[in-house]
């Protein structure tokens, strides 16, 4: 069964062009699917019965189930565990901003980074994640909340550059002006470091913003808790990202988990600051998420405080993190665990 929802409108064409069908028909299917969302060939009713049924019996669209929906009291913040066809699971999470309505999916069912703090390393890699099925948290997270989405972070269960090919086409498919067109500069992807890889994506000419989890100021401390800082330095990391700062003109965000008594000295915020110092770049401060069967613990409020201020002396762009749906655990990793 070929599944067209993982297909652009060139790929569609051709697929109906091996059915005997004009490019016209490949046209009206897309939209269907991308812009109206209907995974149901029946409700495509401005194409021939017999082409519906025909499409019936080779084709699919991808859907995911529901298996839990958990909404935040607090505020508004909605995380999802979806179902796929395999009985693979990934979360995805919707949340409130001033600014519109964000959605953070998952671009693999697990993963093989093995960040040490990370509740979606458990249990590693059991596969990648179609475009369809990034795309259908997307619009599944649409469809099940009423809420229109105008930006995607792809910081969910998995590490995207590597499952780079799958993740461009998807960054193609919801971009596309006969989909759901969302523009790229309103999509992050979000990195452990893959040097290679970010070097391929910044060939690409897509204007997504770079998300790098840098979370130490050195390779001494990154080493103890991201595996990927064995195979590139932070310095090796930190020149990557100014060549994709130069090539693409956008601005790389770092993200810092702060953990306490590991990477949250004031001598760590100077280290890291004198680092990013002069860079086009923003900091994103994270306090960690405890998670069951880790011992890394959430840095102390003035330790926060105090890392933040140093940071700032540098006269770089620094926020801290809001914690959002923390009623409902939203951090990524920890609802698959339980359910895995």
């Amino acid at each position: 069964m070929t599944d067209l929802k993982s297909l652009l409108p060139e790929e569609l064409e051709t697929f109906f062009g091996a059915m005997g069908e004009s490019a016209y028909r490949a046209r009206q299917v897309f939209q269907w699917i991308h812009e109206k969302d209907v995974s149901d060939f029946a409700q495509m009713t401005n194409l021939p019965l017999p082409l519906r049924e025909k499409l019936s019996r080779t084709s699919l669209v991808t859907a995911a189930t529901v298996e839990r929906k958990l909404v935040s009291a607090r505020d508004g913040t909605v995380k999802f565990l979806f179902g796929f066809a395999d009985g693979e699971k990934v979360e995805s999470v919707l949340m409130q901003y001033k600014h519109g309505n964000t959605v953070c999916i998952s671009t693999q069912a697990g993963c093989r980074m093995g960040c040490a703090f990370c509740a979606s390393t458990v249990n590693g890699l059991k596969r990648n994640l179609e475009p369809s099925e990034m795309l259908e948290q997307v619009q599944a997270a649409q469809r099940h909340t009423g809420r229109t989405v105008s930006n995607i972070v792809l910081m969910g269960i998995g590490e995207p550059l590597d499952n780079y090919e799958n993740v461009i086409k998807f960054l193609k498919l919801v971009n596309h002006k006969d989909g759901m067109n969302i523009g790229l500069r309103h999509i992050s992807l979000s990195t452990c470091g893959l040097v290679d890889r970010i070097d391929r994506l910044a060939a690409e000419g897509l204007p997504v913003t770079l998300s790098v989890s840098l979370h130490a100021p050195n390779d001494e401390i990154r080493r103890q808790i991201m595996p990927i800082a064995n195979r590139y330095t932070v310095d090796e990391l930190l020149d990557c990202c100014r060549r994709y700062e130069k090539r693409t003109g956008r601005r790389t965000s770092f993200e810092y988990a702060l953990i306490r008594g590991l990477n949250d000295s004031p001598a760590c915020a100077h280290e890291l600051g004198s680092r990013l110092c002069g860079s086009l770049c923003h900091v994103n401060l994270i306090p960690v998420n405890e998670v069951k069967g880790k011992i890394y613990k959430r840095s102390e409020k003035v330790a926060v405080e105090l890392f933040t201020k140093a940071l700032e002396s540098y006269r770089m762009t620094v926020t801290v993190r809001r914690s959002l749906g923390g009623d409902i655990n939203a951090s990524c990793g920890q609802l698959r665990a339980e359910h895995s």
